[in-house]
């Protein structure tokens, strides 16, 4: 408990010092990405649909992955906003300073989306009185999860299981709505079980509540991530609501978000597992939609990449373990990229990733 305490209290001295930031600043450019990044917009730049057609591809929020790292990265490659992983309304309620560092944002991040869930409308209200103190002007809007379809959420009533009931789903937006002066959405399912598709009619009771905007994912709950992902079903929805649709599901390249967009006629398209290893993605599913070419990533990129992301764990507190991970991302396409990514397992301390990326370069 002292050792997660210790890392906690880092994380959040880290958040409000200079150093990711440094680090962005000096290792970017060789790894083609672009640092500082565009704001998302200011509040009076327009309505959310508005800013959403500046730049329609967005960094989902991912338990376990969004942290500010990798928030940055996403910024840095072209994500137009990044999401904080999913937060515990009720970690919220009883004061944990581990919930607080999901939310807090570094100073070099210009602005995020905070993504909420619950099932207790009175933890959101207490949870949303609290943002300010922690995200400030900074907080582009608040998302509600109701599609996470993980046993351990929805038995306690939240993620998908508020598809089953709209009612309290709707008064949790409410209660948001009261409470903040920016954009409250929600991020769906299109139902929880194949012979039950609620997407639209869900999506319709949202938008009455008080939604600006929905994001759906095209897979019902029990699918969990297997199968394909429905752009007919996100169509339905996006024909049904007026407020914008930010599709979601099986973006996993740039031409594949760019495909969601337009075979769904939605506002936006979340980008999730296709980030992983590759930031550029955003940027080049920008270039695609507009008819250009994609950026060309070469393994030195790939390589000066990873080294960014693994000196942003160091700059942000994180745990270096989850360097492992983005070993297995960005060295994909690598020569003897397997036995590359086996060495990355043995690698305790940052230094060690940062020898074996220099060793890795030199046999190009």
């Amino acid at each position: 408990m002292a050792r997660s305490s210790h890392y906690v209290a880092e994380q959040l001295e880290l958040a409000h010092s200079d150093a990711a930031s440094l680090v962005m600043e000096r290792g970017a450019a060789a790894a083609g990405l672009s640092w500082p990044p565009a704001p998302f917009a200011p509040r009076d730049a327009g309505s959310l649909r508005e800013r959403l057609a500046a730049n329609p591809f967005l960094m989902a929020p991912m338990a376990s992955v969004t942290d500010c790292a990798y928030r940055m990265m996403m910024r840095a490659g072209g994500a137009a906003l990044a999401y904080t992983e999913m937060v515990s309304v009720t970690g919220i309620h009883y004061g944990s300073d581990k919930t607080w560092s999901l939310v807090e944002p570094n100073v070099g991040e210009p602005d995020l989306a905070v993504q909420l869930f619950g099932a207790d409308p009175e933890h959101f209200r207490g949870a949303a009185s609290q943002l300010g103190e922690h995200v400030g002007e900074r907080l582009a809007l608040v998302d509600v999860n109701m599609a996470c379809p993980v046993p351990k959420v929805t038995r306690g009533g939240a993620g998908s299981a508020l598809l089953d009931d709209p009612v309290l789903a709707a008064r949790i937006v409410r209660t948001l709505r009261e409470e903040l002066d920016v954009p409250v959405t929600v991020k769906i399912r299109i139902g929880r079980v194949p012979d039950h598709i609620v997407g639209a009619d869900f999506a319709r009771a949202m938008e009455a509540a008080g939604a600006s905007a929905i994001a759906v994912h095209g897979r019902v709950a029990s699918q969990m991530y297997r199968g394909q992902s429905s752009a007919d079903a996100i169509s339905r929805v996006v024909d049904a609501v007026s407020v914008p649709v930010i599709a979601s599901g099986d973006a996993l390249n740039a031409a594949r978000a760019a495909r969601l967009l337009k075979d769904t006629g939605a506002a936006a398209c979340f980008v999730a597992r296709g980030s992983y290893g590759d930031p550029w993605v955003f940027g080049n599913a920008r270039r695609i939609l507009g008819g250009e070419d994609s950026l060309e990533v070469t393994p030195e990129m790939r390589l000066a990449a990873f080294r960014l992301h693994v000196r942003l764990l160091g700059a942000t507190g994180a745990h270096i373990a989850r360097a492992r991970s983005l070993a297995g991302w960005y060295l994909r396409g690598v020569p003897e990229a397997a036995a590359w990514r086996e060495r990355a397992m043995h690698c305790v301390t940052l230094d060690d990733y940062l020898t074996l990326a220099d060793e890795l370069e030199a046999t190009l």
